[in-house]
């Protein structure tokens, strides 16, 4: 692990397990709702990239701590647990350890990794590290409903219409 990863002994095996497997996290900041995040788990915290031409986090780049939500090998919520939340800078000695690692692990990104950590720092876009800061909830601690919310608005929705029929379809 990491220099910070633990330190204030908040880190359990089930969490180190889980950011291990993860690749989606579910981060809530300030109470607001949870969004899905790509991540990238490394030196025991989680990386998660966010700002112009990534994917949008509201508040998380100027947020000092999340509630960060992670799924086990079966699919369904297995812990949540508080999260120190860190931006890393461009030109620090982490930024250049971190970000690197982290734009490896981006998908269908344009260009070369090289490329993309100097597009992130460009364009202003956060790499914020979240870390364990506390006390896991798991097992029978975890709400019993679902969590799920309405969906949100959005300029693709459609209402769907009835399917257009040219000829009369007889019924036997």
């Amino acid at each position: 692990m990491g220099e910070d990863a633990g330190v204030d002994g908040s880190s359990t095996p089930l969490v180190d397990e889980a950011l291990k497997k993860a690749a989606v996290a579910w981060v809530n900041v300030s109470g607001g709702p949870a969004w899905a995040l790509w991540c990238v788990p490394l030196e025991g915290s989680l990386f998660v990239v966010s700002g112009p031409g990534e994917q949008a986090a509201p508040g998380l780049a100027d947020a000092a701590e999340a509630q960060v939500t992670l799924r086990g090998d079966h699919g369904g919520r297995i812990v949540t647990w508080p999260a120190r939340v860190t931006r890393l800078t461009p030109g620090t000695e982490h930024w250049d350890t971190a970000a690197p690692l982290v734009a490896a692990k981006r998908l269908n990104a344009r260009g070369s990794a090289a490329e993309l950590v100097t597009r992130w720092a460009a364009d202003g876009c956060a790499l914020n590290r979240l870390a364990p800061a506390g006390a896991p909830l798991a097992g029978d601690a975890l709400p019993a409903e679902s969590l799920a919310e309405v969906p949100r608005e959005a300029p693709v929705v459609r209402t769907t219409r009835k399917p257009f029929r040219l000829h009369r379809v007889r019924r036997r």
